[in-house]
């Protein structure tokens, strides 16, 4: 991984990146513990300052069963990290004015100009707006997720008999589903974290003119050198695939996704542009490299410094404030951009961090954030379901940042 962020500051001991070497050891001695305790099978970190990393280490296994060891470049279902990704793509597109963040996307997709928010009483009614590539972004556009939460809404139970995660179908397919449904709220009245990114993908086919795999291979993945990032796993690289695991029956872990037998064994149709995608630490260090050298990497600019100021600003009004998901925990302190939660306070939020620092999670626990403050990256990925069934996130934060000491 190369490339500098263009901020100055001053000289950084080039030997530890301003870290300390022994307190960095503590992110191992956290990563061990849960590994010693049984809770996680195999764990990679990695942390990055000023373009050169400091920090990548590997814990435990892939698969418990066979015992093959994590690696540096063990590839993972990075789940709802790959809405950064998908929403950078179509902020691309955004550049190249073919649209404006409050454009209606109706205008682009006919289906959704029929779309009716559901009432408490079980009527419909006509939205006072309709929804924008910015409530898109931002997961103010009334869309759901399912019934992946502990409290499930009627229009909850609608996604989940649509069938809305079955790989089978194309994005299209899935788009043309969710449009069929109503709305949770009125757009722009609410933050709902949902499919909006799905249908973001869709949106970067439809103006793009080519599917959004391709779309991401040919200007994302390989100017920045991401190998092995990709909405199915390629059989030469299986041996590198993660076992997924959830919560543990009895004193063994459930076994939920084998690489032999994977649902992302070629080929996948729906090219999830909210949670499809594989990857490793060291292709998304690429990815969060060029973001936070403000849009360029090794002399590839995807996106102009503007942009990204843009994408990785707060965008919700204090009246949509503290985020949460649905029977958990509000997230304090916290904003969200365009395809990216912000940190706008990290005292209420009761976390280490920076003002302005930015990233997201997947459902399988793997998790990332930039701190453009400390010009500082780190990524956490493992492979458990369900995310944040430990701390570990917040653990990890700690973790890191008790070791910059420079």
């Amino acid at each position: 991984m190369s490339g500098q962020s263009q901020a100055t500051r001053k000289p950084i001991n080039s030997d530890t990146r301003g870290f300390s070497a022994e307190r960095l050891l503590r992110i191992n001695r956290l990563i061990n513990r849960y590994l010693d305790s049984g809770k996680l099978a195999g764990v990679v970190t990695c942390v990055a300052r000023c373009g050169q990393v400091a920090h990548f280490e590997t814990f435990g296994c892939q698969n418990l069963e066979t015992q093959i060891p994590m690696r540096r470049d063990s590839i993972f279902r990075i789940c709802s990290m790959t809405k950064p990704i998908t929403s950078l793509a179509l902020m691309m597109l955004y550049e190249e004015s073919l649209f404006n963040l409050t454009d209606p996307i109706n205008k682009y997709i006919p289906a959704f100009k029929d779309v009716k928010v559901w009432c408490v009483d079980g009527s419909l009614e006509i939205p006072t707006r309709s929804i924008t590539f910015q409530d898109l972004l931002c997961h103010t556009a009334g869309l759901s997720y399912g019934g992946y939460a502990e409290s499930h809404s009627a229009v909850d139970k609608l996604y989940d008999e649509a069938d809305l995660f079955n790989l089978k179908i194309t994005i299209a397919e899935v788009v043309s589903r969710i449009a069929k449904l109503p709305l949770m709220s009125h757009p722009g009245t609410k933050w709902h974290y949902s499919m909006a990114t799905d249908v973001v993908g869709y949106l970067v086919e439809v103006l793009s003119g080519r599917p959004l795999a391709d779309f991401m291979q040919e200007e994302i993945f390989t100017p920045l050198g991401m190998v092995d990032t990709a909405f199915e796993i390629d059989p030469a690289k299986s041996r590198r695939f993660c076992t997924l695991y959830g919560k543990k029956t009895d004193s063994n872990f459930a076994v939920l996704d084998l690489p032999d037998s994977s649902q992302y064994k070629p080929p996948v149709a729906w090219h999830s542009g909210g949670s499809g995608l594989l990857s490793t630490a060291s292709d998304y260090l690429q990815f969060a490299q060029c973001i936070l050298n403000k849009g360029e990497l090794d002399g590839v600019r995807l996106l102009s410094p503007k942009t990204i100021a843009l994408m990785t600003c707060n965008h919700l009004p204090l009246s949509l404030l503290p985020i949460s998901f649905e029977g958990i925990e509000p997230m304090l302190g916290m904003g969200f951009g365009l395809g990216f939660g912000v940190m706008l306070d990290p005292a209420h939020a009761g976390m280490m961090g920076s003002v302005g620092d930015y990233g997201w999670g997947g459902y399988a626990e793997t998790y990332f954030w930039i701190d453009p403050c400390e010009e500082l990256i780190a990524i956490l990925m493992t492979q458990y379901l369900p995310s944040q069934t430990y701390p570990i996130r917040k653990e990890f934060r700690t973790a890191v940042y008790q070791a910059l000491i420079d």
